[in-house]
């Protein structure tokens, strides 16, 4: 998720494991840097920031079993009244 403020942009990654098995040896590649998560337990959620000078267009998340996943970064909607609107 990447929501752009006036002084700045918030982005955050999010990664749960709906499954019934652990995810192993996740990869997560912000573009200029990566990160590197050993294990999601089932039902287990993980929020990560990408570290500054980020490309915050495209994320890339590869793990084990075939796991191969390229996203850009969802922007939430504005609301009158809330920070960033």
């Amino acid at each position: 998720m990447r929501e752009d403020q006036s002084l700045f942009t918030n982005s955050r990654i999010i990664l749960s494991n709906v499954g019934k098995q652990p995810v192993t040896n996740v990869f997560v590649d912000y573009g200029i840097k990566n990160e590197t998560i050993l294990t999601i337990n089932p039902g287990e959620k993980i929020s990560l920031s990408p570290p500054g000078g980020s490309n915050l267009n495209l994320v890339k998340i590869v793990a084990d079993n075939g796991i191969n996943i390229t996203s850009g970064y969802r922007t939430p909607i504005k609301i009158p009244g809330m920070m960033g609107s």
